[in-house]
Order: C-alpha cells, then structure tokens, then sequence
C-alpha cells in the first residue's frame, strides 16, 4: 500500500512540475515582462512572446475573434450562479491597472513641469544675459574711462582698441540672447 501511495505522489509531483512549467511569457505595450498560464491577447505581436508552453522559439497563438456578445452573456451567468472568478470582484484581462495609469499619468506630469521649469530657468538667463550685454554696450560706447584687471590682478585702462573688442562682444552677446 505504501509502494502504491508513494508511486502516486510521485508521478503527482512530476505532473505539478510539467503543467507549472507550462507558462506564456511576453512583453506587453508597457515594455513590462508578463508571464501567464494563458496565451497572451491576439493585440501582442509576435516578435513579443518570449516563451510558448512545450516550445523554446516563440511563435503565435491563434486565438477565435472576441463575441462581445458571449462575454455579455458569460459574465451575466458568471455573476448569477456565484462562480468564483466570475463576480465583480473578478480581475478583467486586457484591462490596465488603475494605480499604474495614475502613477504613470502622475510621472509625465513630473517630467514635464521639470521641462517647463528648465525653459523658464533658460529664458530667464537669456533675459539677464541679454541686459547685461545692453548694459555693457552702452557704457562702453560712453566714452568714459573703463578699466579692467589682467591675469596679473594689475589695473589697466581700455584703449580704443580694447573698447572696439568689448562692444564687439557684447553685441554678439546681444544678437545671440535678445531675440
């Protein structure tokens, strides 16, 4: 009898280890690894099903056009004989997932005021950039004494020369950051 109960747990705990390797593995639209014991939905490509229960390449599972109406009448008489699984509280396949969409939703709206604040750190550096060079400009076209400190740290006064350089560059400033 012993002999008999062992060799039954045995080719149980093979068969446990066969169907439990029967899996569907997959890459859904998110880019998110799905493993299933069910094929995936007719809506995921091919080159996107990673592994087939029984077969090392992946191939495509041909499944039967959706009858909306058949899902109609399964989930009514699902929900009126009280089968498990087929309630309300029933998770619906092919459905996202409410908190993944709001933390995606929530992750975009992040990155994007992140891009808004940077544009607006950008135009405002311009603004100032662009003042700067106006003010620059004008106090150089001034013709009052404008020295400046060389590498040394030694004081030195523009000539008329270093003065043509320095409105030079602000202009280019100007032209580049007042638009």
């Amino acid at each position: 009898m012993k002999r008999i109960r062992t060799l039954f747990l045995a080719v149980a705990a093979c068969l446990v280890c066969v169907i439990a390797h029967a899996q569907w593995q997959w890459i859904d639209k998110d880019g998110r690894k799905v493993f299933s014991d069910r094929a995936p939905p007719p809506s995921i490509p091919a080159k996107s099903i990673l592994k087939q229960p029984n077969e090392s390449a992946p191939t495509v599972a041909v499944q039967p056009a959706p009858n909306p109406g058949a899902a109609i009448a399964a989930a009514v008489s699902g929900a009126a004989t009280n089968e498990p699984g087929a309630g309300p509280e029933a998770p619906k396949l092919g459905t996202v997932d409410k908190e993944l969409a709001d933390k995606k939703k929530l992750a975009d709206t992040a990155v994007a005021a992140k891009a808004k604040a940077e544009e607006e750190r950008v135009a405002k550096a311009k603004v100032d950039n662009c003042e700067r060079a106006k003010s620059s400009k004008a106090l150089m076209e001034s013709g009052v004494r404008v020295s400046q400190t060389d590498s040394k740290g030694e004081r030195m006064i523009l000539d008329d020369s270093g003065r043509a350089a320095e409105i030079k560059r602000a202009q280019t400033v100007i032209d580049a950051s007042c638009r």
